[in-house]
């Protein structure tokens, strides 16, 4: 299929009147949600709100992502009343299908990684249908998965320039930052930890990241794309919110005391690090001791679970093997469908060989995959990442080739800085059917599109050039 199309057709009466009344229609939605005392704010802001969405529909769903990824309202409570992830969500979609099916200024493409992940997507809503617990597979599938799969879409069609690599680059840093900052300032105050030294928040009104390995999931993500930024050399303030990201971001990971955070934190920097560092000897060398430092400044070794003062095999790894054991018995018992989406905590006591009298997370995306879609869920997951990891390694290397945009450059190293961050961690930590695979599944797609037309372009314009060459003696002659 054809790739996007930049320039926007000029739009006719029968186009500007049917925009004008869908504005009008989405106008009053918001107040339907809205508590009394923000509904006069909401109907002063959103004419304007609408003309740029409907003008920046990229912008829209950067702004749905971050909302919906990284809590920010749950970071700062004192967003919480205005819903924002729910005020942003039926705009969004409603801006894209215009875009997309009406005014068709966007057209769309396909690519290998969005096929492997409408199969894995496929395969989850099936399903749903015979799992374990049906409602608690179709709640999860309803308030989130289903966004995930269609934002997954929106952003590999609306991630088309390298201006839009940069914004989306330097948007997930900032809330990045804002996280971290949130962050250390939690563990400087002592404030929604576990265990006594782990750092979370929102704890208090059971945010997802009240769990510090969660927490420390979503600050992984952003790591990625703040190191890329800081290593690209060129647009100082882009240089500099990366270095400011990484400064923050690290200490953030390290404060959460999650092992799995650390080592796909290590993993990040040992991608981004072999740019800068050309000797594998060499980075592979830094990369162990700069691990070593890591857990020993985490403190690890001062966790009431999993630390040293557990002998044998500490409270925490054993966890994990419990709740593995768990996963792969439920995959055998269930090997076509496993036991539904989000099922595998509520059948965790009729599979564990351990009850201690409380039903535990599975603590690994592989696991997790496999024991709630079963053996072909697992297999169309594991081809979906080596697809997504393959062709994000291939464009950033022709992008660097052509030496291509700057900001499509980054984007290139963030998402293979990321993937490879998110298979190690993934060992650790439960995101299977969270934000950061499908946005960088997302962003892979994008990429790798830019990069195709970034060869075509160069290459058309190389055969130009020889023709040009070949044909002058000629003309000269005739002359």
């Amino acid at each position: 299929m054809s790739a996007v199309l930049l320039a926007r057709p000029a739009p006719g009466r029968w186009h500007q009147t049917g925009l004008a009344l869908l504005a009008s229609i989405i106008a009053v939605l918001p107040m339907l949600a809205l508590p009394i005392p923000y509904i006069m704010l909401g109907v002063a802001i959103l004419p304007f709100a609408l003309i740029f969405a409907f003008a920046n529909p990229f912008a829209l769903c950067l702004a749905f992502i971050i909302f919906s990824f990284f809590r920010i309202h749950e970071v700062f409570p004192v967003l919480e009343p205005l819903q924002i992830p729910r005020l942003l969500a039926a705009p969004t979609l409603i801006v894209l299908f215009w875009h997309i099916f009406i005014a068709r200024s966007i057209k769309t493409f396909w690519s290998a990684e969005l096929t492997a992940f409408t199969v894995f997507f496929s395969l989850v809503t099936l399903g749903l249908f015979v799992a374990a617990n049906r409602p608690q597979a179709i709640a999860y599938w309803s308030n989130n998965y289903w966004k995930m799969a269609v934002m997954t879409f929106c952003v590999a069609w609306l991630t088309r320039t390298p201006t839009d690599f940069g914004k989306a680059a330097r948007f997930i840093v900032l809330a990045g930052i804002a996280v971290s900052w949130v962050t250390l300032y939690n563990k400087v105050n002592g404030i929604g930890l576990v265990e006594g030294t782990r750092v979370t928040i929102g704890r208090d009104i059971r945010s997802v990241l009240g769990d510090p390995n969660d927490l420390s999931l979503v600050l992984l993500f952003p790591l990625s794309f703040a190191a890329a930024l800081a290593v690209q050399r060129k647009y100082w303030f882009s240089v500099l919110l990366g270095i400011i990201g990484v400064c923050l971001i690290i200490p953030a990971i390290i404060a959460t005391q999650s092992r799995g955070g650390l080592l796909g934190l290590s993993i990040v920097m040992a991608v981004v690090g072999s740019r800068l560092i050309k000797s594998k000897a060499v980075l592979f060398s830094v990369g162990g001791i700069a691990l070593m430092g890591l857990f020993a400044v985490a403190g690890i070794s001062g966790r009431s679970s999993g630390g040293a003062g557990e002998s044998g095999i500490d409270e925490s790894s054993m966890g994990r093997i419990y709740a593995w054991g768990a996963a792969w018995k439920m995959a055998l018992t269930h090997p076509l469908n496993g036991v539904g989406l989000d099922n595998f905590v509520v059948n965790y006591y009729f599979y564990s060989d351990h009850w201690d009298g409380l039903n535990h997370a599975v603590h690994s995306t592989w696991f997790n995959v496999i024991a709630e879609t079963g053996f072909p869920g697992i297999i169309t997951f594991v081809t979906m990442i080596v697809v997504m990891f393959r062709q994000s390694i291939r464009a950033s290397g022709q992008l660097r080739a052509s030496n291509a945009a700057i900001q499509a450059q980054s984007m290139g190293l963030a998402v293979v800085a990321g993937t490879a961050g998110f298979c190690v961690s993934g060992t650790f930590l439960t995101q299977g059917f969270t934000w950061p695979v499908y946005i960088l599944l997302a962003m892979s797609a994008a990429i790798g599109r830019y990069a195709r037309e970034e060869n075509e372009g160069s290459h058309e314009h190389n055969t130009l050039r020889l023709q040009a060459v070949q044909s002058a003696p000629m003309d000269q002659g005739a002359r």
